[in-house]
């Protein structure tokens, strides 16, 4: 199965990124950045969902690298 390029606000998304793999995690991080960038450039402003999930990512990431 071929991963989507990005993730609209209306795709699911994990309810506990804890739980995703590593490499899981930076597929999904490269989908919510393409996301964020394509709302930026269409609409002029990304939408609050792309925002809350790109700060829900970066905060997982920050917690992993702590381990």
């Amino acid at each position: 199965m071929t991963e989507k390029l990005h993730i609209t606000p209306e795709d699911p998304f994990p309810e506990d990124l804890v739980e995703v793999e590593d490499q899981k995690l930076q597929v999904l991080d490269s989908q919510v950045q393409r996301q964020l960038d394509h709302e930026v450039v269409a609409e002029g402003e990304p939408n609050p969902e792309t925002e809350f999930r790109h700060f829900e990512l970066d905060e997982e990431f920050q917690t992993r690298d702590k381990r």
